[in-house]
């Protein structure tokens, strides 16, 4: 996920108790050992969740998980895992996670292997599924909320109104000069989609992506790129100290300095809109908590106190008429917002990504 900070193609970090930088240095370990929790006396269950830490599990604890619990008895348990971690436990038959917080990207990998559960809509007694966004269900995942990579700005650099407003402004650096960012390959996936956008290539056209063509607007952008952020804390960082004074950065970020009074603003034009899903591990151990889980989560109520929570989108359609106008104004999957977006084809990245990153590689290394 590239949202709240991390993302499928990094190591799973994170969780109610363990550090970003903890987990890490422990991950070999981890990787061999196996999983326990205390249950909480009379439980009427427990469903093991993977999530990513951050704003956006502080989140889902008030809004879903403190929620699910109080309503059915069930604990949930959060527990951080690598892709590498849960590709095992799938290989050896030893589930340990039930249910997933997982990028697009991820999830058609485990769908890949064959280890991702059917989700039970018929089951559904919260939820319609009727009311979900097509984009953000599947037969294996369920969108769990939308996160945009946008275009923002410095306000102290570019007022609102004389800021770019497209990609193809923002490759324009005689009318707005200045240092500016981009996401690298570590932060989930290289923007290629918008270098085709400021080459001339219309929004419908994108996909299969031109590669070598998009490096080569890259290539007439980069000496005004300070930087390829690979998380989401250095886009904000950078962004906020006025290392750079526009570029691209999840929605999330930007948007929690703006609430704070950081002197910064989107541009929604242009968006890339994508999803965070929700996925059930084949052969766990608490399959059916997990699916209700799921179908607690999408209903109307709990995806909007969620957005109202952390700056990303309902998939339940119905979620968007239960928030406020200025509430609506943050979100990516704003029906304002969605007609000027651009979907992200994660399925092209998929199938491309490995063969890609090695050219990124290549291209970092040139000069000029």
């Amino acid at each position: 996920m590239g949202k709240h900070g991390t993302n499928d193609t990094q190591a799973f970090t994170s969780s109610a108790s363990v550090t970003r930088r903890g987990f890490l240095t422990g991950t070999a370990a981890v990787l061999g050992a196996p999983l326990v929790w205390a249950r909480r006396a009379g439980a009427a269950g427990r469903v093991v969740v993977r999530t990513f830490g951050g704003a956006y599990e502080d989140a889902l604890v008030k809004a879903v998980f403190e929620p699910y619990t109080k309503a059915t008895g069930v604990d949930v348990i959060r527990v951080a895992a690598n892709s590498t971690k849960l590709y095992a436990m799938y290989d050896s038959g030893k589930i340990e996670i039930d249910l997933l917080d997982t990028g697009e990207y991820g999830g058609l990998l485990l769908r890949q292997k064959g280890a991702l559960e059917r989700i039970d809509y018929k089951s559904f007694k919260w939820t319609d599924p009727a009311d979900l966004d097509a984009g953000g269900r599947y037969e294996d995942m369920v969108g769990s909320i939308y996160y945009s990579n946008v275009l923002g700005y410095h306000t102290e650099a570019f007022p609102t109104g004389k800021h770019p407003r497209s990609w193809a402004e923002f490759w324009d650096v005689k009318r707005f000069p200045g240092p500016r960012m981009l996401a690298d390959i570590g932060a989930g996936a290289v923007e290629l989609e918008f270098a085709l956008l400021a080459d001339g290539v219309p929004k419908d056209k994108l996909y299969p992506l031109d590669v070598e063509r998009a490096l080569r607007s890259l290539s007439r952008l980069r000496p005004s790129i300070k930087k390829f952020w690979d998380t989401g804390a250095i886009s904000a960082q950078m962004l906020a100290d006025k290392e750079v004074f526009t570029g691209s950065i999840w929605n999330g970020r930007i948007q929690t300095l703006i609430d704070k009074g950081a002197p910064l603003a989107i541009e929604w034009n242009e968006a890339l809109l994508q999803v965070q899903f929700w996925a059930i591990l084949k052969n766990s151990p608490n399959g059916e908590h997990a699916q209700r889980l799921i179908d607690f989560a999408m209903q109307p109520t709990v995806q909007a106190h969620l957005c109202r929570l952390i700056a990303y989108g309902p998939v339940n359609r119905k979620a968007l008429g239960l928030l406020k106008k200025d509430e609506l104004a943050k979100l990516p999957s704003n029906p304002d917002f969605v007609g000027r977006a651009i979907r992200h084809n994660v399925q092209w990245w998929a199938d491309n990504r490995q063969r890609f990153s090695e050219r990124w590689s290549q291209w970092l290394l040139q000069r000029g």
